[in-house]
This record gives structure tokens, sequence and C-alpha cells, in this order.
């Protein structure tokens, strides 16, 4: 199985130089490929440039760019394949009729990523390994401090510089054998996400939302405030920008902190889990406008301020992250995640199974019409997810 490893890297004042003319050299192949692409389709032979003409040249261009050549040549290759998939994924849109994103030119602010497609070329980890501390050997860099917090198992794939406001991050991917899964528990669980409680499970718990990022709104909402007074290009501003990325990263790492702790103790405790198969970008989208048809040029109330409010919440929440690392910590433990349609699940009675409507009178109550069994609506959702996650383990056994 592959497992990503995400280490702070300490590189020295003249290696921070170093990194960014990196970075930026890459950011400028980029957008020159880009622009060859562009150039070459508006030509009146509609010309299509590919990834293997564009790699082609990269021996002519290092030999005419002294700042390309110093750069590792397998990570410039990796550079062009990302431009490759970003059209790649332009045309499968185009094709599926879908909102197409034609791939834009990056800035050198957010060209953020160099990826090296294997530990050895153009770049070595743990490069000095009779030092205490361990290092990263970048091509064009040198050997740059890592500070390992956790070993790592299995080899080596892939390494990826990262900048994220003014740290630098080294990203592994290592190929490992299947971990020994945890011992049997015989325990199963069924849960239902929401933005009042994190999540339900089918056994009447509750996990508590901590929203990090509603408790920073008003941090958040100063610092926005204080950069946009600041002029641009000046001194200040860069601070304040920085300053609004350290607000964002915390809220960022204290959701990861939360997911990873709360996915941790589904897993040990439970040999089997059951969620809503939830679609969560067409939840947080906007509401379509709704026009007046006896004014024209006018709208009738759609709701927009209220969904809004629903779509931060939806957002602070992070659903999607603590899915991936559910899915993620259950397949190295040999636990099974089965993910089930949300439909109806907080609508249908547990005990008689009768579905409607009126089984929910508010957010958290419900109460069967039927045969008035009365229980917490999440808690009906969760049971539910369970019954249908268990249908279709034993429909589809291993």
């Amino acid at each position: 199985m592959i497992r990503a490893y995400k280490f702070l890297m300490r590189p020295t004042v003249g290696q921070q130089g170093a990194l960014t003319a990196m970075l930026r050299d890459h950011c400028t192949l980029y957008n020159a490929a880009l622009q060859e692409r562009r150039d070459a389709y508006r030509h009146a032979s509609k010309t299509t440039v590919r990834y293997g003409q564009q790699s082609g040249q990269l021996k002519d261009i290092r030999a005419f760019d002294p700042d390309q050549a110093q750069w590792s040549f397998s990570s410039q290759q990796a550079t062009l394949r990302r431009l490759d998939t970003a059209f790649a994924a332009f045309f499968r849109r185009v094709k599926a009729g879908e909102k197409p994103g034609y791939p834009r030119f990056r800035s050198g602010k957010r060209f953020d990523t160099v990826d090296f497609p294997r530990d050895g070329d153009g770049c070595r980890w743990d490069s000095t390994p009779h030092d205490p501390v361990t290092r990263l050997r970048l091509q064009g860099v040198g050997h740059v401090k890592v500070h390992q917090h956790r070993p790592v198992i299995g080899k080596v794939k892939t390494i990826s510089v990262k900048r994220e406001a003014r740290r630098w991050y080294v990203v592994l991917t290592a190929d490992q054998a299947q971990p020994e899964p945890l011992p049997a528990t015989g325990a199963v669980i069924g849960i239902d996400l929401g933005t009042a409680n994190f999540l339900a499970t089918s056994d009447g718990e509750f996990v508590a939302n901590p929203r990090h990022g509603h408790k920073a709104t008003a941090k958040l909402k100063a610092a926005q405030q204080a950069l946009s007074r600041c002029k641009r290009g000046s001194k200040r501003r860069r601070k304040a920008v920085e300053a609004v990325a350290r607000l964002h990263r915390k809220v960022r790492r204290q959701r990861l902190d939360h997911a990873h702790k709360t996915a941790l103790d589904l897993v040990r405790g439970n040999d089997f889990i059951a969620h809503e198969d939830l679609k969560i970008r067409n939840m947080s989208k906007a509401p379509a406008p709704k026009p007046d048809a006896e004014q024209p040029d006018a709208f009738l109330p759609n709701g927009a301020s209220a969904k809004a409010g629903l779509n931060r919440s939806i957002a602070d929440a992070g659903w999607g992250v603590f899915l991936a690392i559910l899915a993620a910590k259950a397949e190295g433990a040999g636990r099974a995640v089965i993910a089930v349609d949300p439909r109806n699940t907080s609508r249908r009675c547990p005990e008689c199974g009768h579905t409607a409507k009126e089984n929910r009178p508010t957010q958290e109550e419900f109460h069967c019409v039927s045969c008035g069994h009365h229980a917490h609506a999440d808690t009906v959702g969760a049971l539910n997810v369970l019954r249908a996650g268990l249908a279709r383990r034993d429909a589809n056994p291993a």
C-alpha cells in the first residue's frame, strides 16, 4: 500500500532563496509550455502540442537557459506532466458537458509545489544517513534539514517540495507492506454526519462539532481588514498576508487533528463502519436565482443568505477530509467501511419502516407518525445508515 508522509523542512536563509528560485523557474516553465499549447492551437493549422513533444524540448531549453539547467530534469518533466494532466481534465469536462475550466497561467505566488518522480533522481531522502539530523538533498539547493517527527516505513517512491506561506514541507510517498490488521472487536457502527453535532452514531452517542473556523472568525475578519488597508507591494502588506495565512493554517491543522482523532476512535472500536455517501460539492452549491415574472430585472427571495450560512458550516465541519482519513485508517487497520445512499435515512422509522417527511418535525426530533417511535433524528439516521451498510455488505460478501 502507498502511504504519504509530510515533514517540516528547516532550510537556511540561502537555501530558502534557492527553493524560491526553483519554484519560480518551474512556474516559468509551466507558463511557457501553456503558452506554446495555446499559440499552436490558435494557429490556422490547429496544431495540438502534447507532453512528449514538450518533454523532448527540455534538453534544448536547458542548454539555452542556465537558470533552467540547474534544476532536476525529472522534476521539470513532472511539471510538464502537471500541465498535461490539467489539459486532460479540461477535455474530459468538455466531453461530459461540465464547466470546462481551461488551464490558467500561474503566478509565482500560486505555484507552490515541485514534484520529483523518483527518490535518487534529482533528490535524495535521508541523504546523510550517519547524521543524527535527517536531511533531504535537492539538486541546486543542497542538503536541507528536515524535522522528521515519525519514522518512514517502506521504500520512498516520490518526493514533493511544498511551500505553505513562509514554511517549507517535504511530502513523501512510500510503498509499504500491508500492516497487520487490528484485533477484531465484533462491533459494527453507522454514523450520521451533521453540523449541529459533528457526527451521531447508531449507538446513540454524539461527537461535538468543534467549529474551529467559526471560532476564528473574529480574528480572521480583523486580519483581512488589516490586509485590505495595506498598500500593494509594501512590507506591511507582506506581513499582513502572513498573518492571514497563519490563522488559516491553524484552523486547517485543528480541523485535521479533530478528524484524525475521531476517525481513529471509530476504527479502533469497530470492525465495520457505514456512512452516508455524501455529494458535498452539490450540497454546498449556491441556490439558483429566481426571476420575478411581474417585474423585469428583479428577483424573488431564494434563501441565498441562509444557504450561505449552511455552506460555511458544511465547509467548517470538513466532512470530505474526515471521510478520506477514515477510509485510509480503516484500510491500514483491516476494517471495512461502506458508503450508502443517504436518501430518507433520517425520515425512515427504524422500528416500523414508515418513511415520511412528517416523521421529522424539527431538525433534532424524530417522531414516527405511524408507530409513535421517538428518538433523536441524527441517531435514527445513523441506525438506518448502519442497516443499509450491513445489507450491502451481506449482498456483496468479499
